[in-house]
C-alpha cells in the first residue's frame, strides 16, 4: 500500500515525547571489546534497557547515555533516544537511520514510516534503528518559543532585503537566540554534528551486534555520515548516504545550491502542470513559472489569511510550495493546494508548511526542528552575517533561482546574534581506510542537488556513486526498485555496485 499524502510529506517534511520506563528487558550480550579512552569506557559498555514506547506500543526505545562534551567526559552526561520494531530480531544486525534535517526525528522514522523509508527485505535483514541526535526531539531537545510564540513569528511579514525588514529579521533572530539560551540545557552548546557522529559510535558500540556501523541517512543525514566516517573510518561497515550533502560547502554555498535546485524542480512541475487540465496557473512551462512568481510577489505586500485565521505570509507561502516540490508523487497536491492559493485561499499551502515546521492541526508543535535546525546549523559553519557580504549573496541568489533565491536570502542573520561560536571553517572528508561507502545523487533534487553527491563520492576514499536519473528528494525505498535493488545487495549480501552506476 503506497503512503498516504499526508503520511509522505510528513516524512518528507521530516527531510518536520517518548518515556522509558526504568523496568524492562536489558540486553543479555555483552559489548564489543572497545578500544577507546578509559574516560569513554564506561559509555561504551553500558547495557541497552529495551521496553515499549510511550507513544507506540508497537515499538521499543531506549536510552544511552552519552558525555554532553567529548572533551570533559567525566563531566555531565545526556540522554541519547533511539526506536526499533517490537518485532525485531535481536540476534539480527542493527541498522541506524538518520532522515536528515538537520532536526529531524530518526526515532519517528521507526515509529511512524519504517514502511516508507525501508524495503521489506532490508528488514528482514536488520534491526533499523532510528535515533534522535542530541538536541532534537526526545533526545535533550533544543527549545526555543512557545507554540504561540512560534505560530507569531511565522505570521510576520517582512523583507530582510531593505533596511526596515533586515532590522526586523534581525530583531527576530535576537528574540529567537535569546530563546533558546533561556529555554534549552546546556547541550546548546554541544549540538555540532561532530558530536552527534560521535554519539553514534556509543550507539554502536551499545545497540549493535557487531564492531562495525551499519548505516543509512538521508539528506543532512549524509553530513552526518560522512563525518562519522571520517571520525572512525575502521568503524564503517556497510553506510549508505542518500541525497547527499557537500560537506566542504558553505552555509553560503549551500543556500545557493539549494536555490538552482529548487528553481530545477519547479520548472519540472510547471512543465508537467500546464498539460493538465486541472491547472490553473496556465498553459505553457513559463506561464506557470510566472504565476508561482506573481503569487509571491503579491504575498509580500497582501499576505492572504488561511480559513483558520492564520496570516499567510510570502515566506510561509514558499515554504508550503516547496514542501511538495520535494516528491513527484506529491506534484497533484502541490498543483490542488496552489490552485486554492491562486483563488484567494492559501489554507492548503499553510497545511504544507505546517508540515514542514511540525505543527499539529490543533496548533501544538510536536517537533523542534526548526530550533535545532538553527542550532545545529549555527555551530556547525562559519558565521557570515556580515550585511555587505550578505547583500552579495543575494544577488548570487537571485541569479540562481529568480523564484526562490529572495527567500534564501540573509540566512547569516538567524546566528547573527547565537550565543556560542560557529566552526572556523568547513573542510573536505575522506574517511581514508573505511569500508566501501555508497553515495546516491538523484538528478531531479530540489534540496541537495545532484552535483552534490559526485563531489561527496569523489572526497572518500571508498566512495561508490550511484546515479538515480529522476525527480525528488532522496531516492531509496520500496518505490524505486532499481535502487532498491542495488542498496538491499550492498546491505545485505555486500554486493558493491559498480562505481557510477546510473538508474
Amino acid at each position: 500500500m503506497s503512503p498516504s499524502p499526508r503520511r509522505r510529506l510528513r516524512w518528507l517534511g521530516l527531510l518536520a515525547l517518548t518515556a522509558v520506563v526504568a523496568t524492562g528487558c536489558e540486553s543479555t550480550e555483552e559489548a564489543p571489546p572497545e578500544q577507546v579512552e578509559a574516560s569513554l569506557e564506561r559509555f561504551y559498555t553500558q547495557d541497552a534497557v529495551w521496553d515499549t514506547c510511550e507513544d507506540d506500543e508497537n515499538s521499543e526505545c531506549t536510552r544511552v547515555e552519552v558525555p554532553l562534551d567529548y572533551a570533559d567526559p567525566e563531566g555531565d552526561t545526556i540522554e541519547i533516544v533511539a526506536a526499533r520494531s517490537g518485532e525485531a530480531d535481536p540476534d539480527q544486525p542493527v541498522l541506524l537511520v538518520n532522515p536528515g534535517g538537520p532536526g529531524s526525528s530518526g526515532v519517528d522514522v521507526v515509529l511512524d514510516y519504517l514502511d516508507t523509508v525501508t524495503t521489506e527485505t532490508l528488514r528482514e535483514a536488520y534491526t533499523v534503528v532510528g535515533f534522535d541526535p542530541r538536541g532534537v526531539s526526545r533526545s535533550e531537545p533544543v527549545r526555543c518559543l512557545s507554540d504561540e510564540e512560534t505560530d507569531e513569528q511565522r505570521q510576520v511579514s517582512y523583507d530582510p532585503a531593505t533596511e526596515e525588514g533586515l532590522a526586523t529579521a534581525a530583531e527576530m533572530a535576537a528574540e529567537f537566540a535569546r530563546a533558546c539560551e533561556e529555554n534549552t540545557s546546556e547541550v546548546l552548546r554541544f549540538v555540532d554534528t561532530e558530536s552527534a557522529a560521535r554519539d553514534m559510535d556509543v550507539l554502536r558500540s551499545v545497540l549493535g551486534s557487531s564492531e562495525q556501523l551499519n548505516y543509512l541517512g538521508f539528506s543532512y543525514g549524509t553530513k552526518l555520515g560522512a563525518t562519522y566516517a571520517e571520525l572512525f573510518p575502521e568503524n564503517v561497515g556497510t553506510m549508505v548516504l542518500d541525497g547527499a550533502l557537500d560537506p566542504s560547502l558553505t552555509e553560503e554555498e549551500v543556500a545557493t545550491g539549494q536555490a538552482a535546485g529548487f528553481e530545477q524542480a519547479l520548472a519540472s512541475w510547471a512543465a508537467w502542470c500546464a498539460e493538465e487540465s486541472t491547472c490553473q496557473a496556465g498553459t505553457t512551462e513559463d506561464d506557470v513559472v510566472a504565476a508561482v512568481q506573481a503569487a509571491f510577489e503579491e504575498a509580500k505586500e497582501n499576505p492572504q489569511t488561511a480559513q483558520d485565521g492564520r496570516t499567510v505570509p510570502a515566506s510561509t507561502l514558499v515554504s508550503g510550495f516547496i514542501t511538495p516540490l520535494y516528491s513527484q508523487q506529491s506534484w497533484p497536491i502541490l498543483s490542488e493546494g496552489f490552485n486554492m492559493a491562486l483563488d484567494g485561499d492559501p489554507s492548503m499551502m499553510l497545511y504544507f508548511a505546517d508540515l514542514n515546521a511540525g505543527r499539529e492541526q490543533d496548533g501544538t508543535y510536536s517537533s523542534n526542528i526548526q530550533s535545532a535546525f538553527t542550532a545545529i546549523n549555527c555551530l556547525d559553519y562559519p558565521r557570515a552575517d556580515d550585511p555587505e557580504q550578505m547583500r552579495a549573496h543575494a544577488d548570487q541568489l537571485a541569479e540562481a533561482s529568480p523564484t526562490f533565491g529572495a527567500y534564501l536570502a540573509y540566512g547569516g542573520i538567524n546566528c547573527a546574534e547565537w550565543p556560542h561560536d560557529g566552526a572556523d571553517s568547513v573542510d573536505t572528508v575522506s574517511a581514508e581506510g573505511a569500508a566501501p561507502i555508497l553515495v546516491i545523487g538523484t538528478t531531479g533534487d530540489p534540496a541537495t542537488p545532484y552535483e552534490w553527491s559526485p563531489a561527496l563520492a569523489e572526497q572518500l576514499d571508498s566512495g561508490v556513486l550511484i546515479t538515480n536519473e529522476g525527480e525528488g528528494h532522496g531516492s531509496y525505498g520500496p518505490q524505486n526498485e532499481c535502487i532498491a535493488t542495488l542498496v538491499d545487495d550492498y546491505f545485505v549480501d555486500g554486493t558493491v555496485p559498480e562505481d557510477g552506476t546510473t538508474c
